[in-house]
């Protein structure tokens, strides 16, 4: 066992038993083979085997069968020990644990220094994580820890200063570390906290980049502010539309339906927004009742975006959920038929589980779905073999995957632990492929270059 080796299974969760099937051993009584492989090497179950050992107060036994994982020095394998520690109050055991660790920076200095602001030791990591402001991970975890500890303006300095009077990014890769909007929006957050609520909101109006997985921080703080007409205002003019999705949200959980509807059904932003915004608008009328014209709603736009396989994923739903598989299908056919008559099966496969077996039954569904040029690949195979677990069929599922083997091996293995046949499941699982190990990551995604 080496720390390449066993960080290559975590990242890819290949050539191991993956969390998930894991779970599902524990779950149907095979605990043995859990704690059988996590003595061989398989991290995944010797993490699930000794927190399984510290739910039953066997803290020494959990401790042995992580200990030649932390002995590689791995981060993971250290980190997972001292939470152990940490949760039976071995606060100390768990610092000195994870210290040597914390000079890399990264992840480890940031669950180093939180650990430390847990324990009465909040100076300390303060100044640990100031010194690696520039990393966004340790800035944000510098803004946590300094709340009701008395350190909110000193934080607050160090991020002002890593915002310039005129430069704004405008990508992710602009400037090296905190960006200036990722300043803004910490430096915000104190703010807010502070009660300095418009203080804040003019911090956030001079971002340049305004949304962050699509969700607005300028939005979100209006709205938990109760400030309604000003994030209407804003909705105006964000060309994203994450504004007015949670203008929408906010008029939703205050009961006005019809202000949310008609939020959704403006025009303006971009196009990919008014796609979206139809999306949650149908989402949201299905939610409340309304689920036919959800349903016409989405015909809309399918027919607007045909071959755009979230948006018929969303009808193909809507209809199932309506009771109108045989709408959904005789629609989608139409527009199959619009684009040439012919479909991939990246969009094919939509009719399969909500619509063709609910309308026609299982046998039908896999029928057509074998007839299908594409039905005997391996990327179809999973796509058939849920059909047939969904009817009580493993066994016919596993065949229908076996044919693909070692293809697929996680939907596989799953399907043969079900049915006992662990041993089979384990040796697929650990097939290892031909990729090579790449070194251990020891720093920060966001200060490795080429960040």
């Amino acid at each position: 066992m080496d720390a390449a080796d066993l960080d290559r299974q975590a990242r890819t969760l290949s050539g191991c038993i993956p969390p998930l099937l894991v779970s599902r051993l524990l779950e149907i009584g095979h605990s043995e083979e859990v704690e059988a492989q996590a003595r061989r090497g398989e991290w995944f179950c010797a993490r699930a085997w000794a927190q399984l050992l510290s739910d039953r107060g066997r803290q020494a036994e959990a401790l042995e069968v992580l200990s030649p994982y932390v002995a590689t020095g791995w981060w993971s394998a250290a980190w997972t020990q001292a939470e152990l520690l940490e949760s039976w109050g071995r606060s100390e055991e768990a610092i000195a644990l994870a210290l040597p660790y914390a000079s890399t920076g990264g992840p480890p200095l940031e669950y180093f220094a939180r650990l430390l602001a847990r324990h009465g030791r909040t100076d300390e990591a303060v100044t640990r994580l100031s010194a690696g402001i520039e990393d966004r991970l340790l800035a944000a975890a510098l803004v946590d820890i300094a709340e009701g500890a008395g350190w909110d303006e000193d934080v607050a300095a160090l991020l002002a200063a890593r915002i310039p009077d005129q430069h704004r990014c405008d990508n992710p890769w602009c400037c090296h570390g905190l960006d200036p909007d990722d300043a803004i929006g910490l430096l915000a957050t104190i703010r807010e906290r502070q009660g300095r609520v418009d203080e804040a909101i003019a911090l956030l109006r001079t971002r340049y980049i305004t949304s962050v997985n699509n969700r607005d921080q300028l939005a979100d703080l209006l709205a938990r502010h109760g400030r309604i007409e000003e994030l209407r205002a804003y909705a105006v003019t964000d060309r994203l539309g994450h504004a007015a999705q949670r203008l929408a949200e906010a008029l939703e959980e205050r009961g006005d339906l019809e202000g949310a509807i008609a939020v959704y059904r403006q025009s303006g932003g971009s196009q990919d927004f008014r796609r979206h915004g139809m999306v949650r608008l149908a989402e949201l009328l299905a939610r409340h009742g309304r689920g036919g014209e959800a349903v016409d709603l989405m015909r809309v736009l399918a027919e607007a975006h045909n071959g755009d396989d979230w948006i018929l994923h969303t009808w193909s739903n809507l209809c199932l959920a309506q009771g109108r598989p045989e709408d959904g299908l005789a629609h989608l056919d139409a527009l199959a038929a619009a684009r040439g008559g012919e479909e991939d099966w990246d969009l094919y496969w939509i009719r399969l589980p909500p619509l063709i077996a609910a309308r026609d039954g299982v046998d039908a569904a896999v029928a057509q779905a074998c007839f299908h040029p594409e039905g005997s690949t391996s990327y179809a195979a999973p796509h058939i073999a849920e059909l047939l677990v969904g009817a009580g069929r493993p066994e016919d599922a596993v065949a229908v995957l076996e044919r693909h083997a070692p293809k697929n091996s996680n939907e596989l293995a799953g399907h043969l632990i079900d049915l006992g046949r662990v041993s089979d499941a384990v040796a697929l699982l650990q097939q290892r492929d031909s990729e090579l190990v790449s070194p251990v990551r020891t720093g920060s995604f966001f200060s490795d270059p080429p960040f």
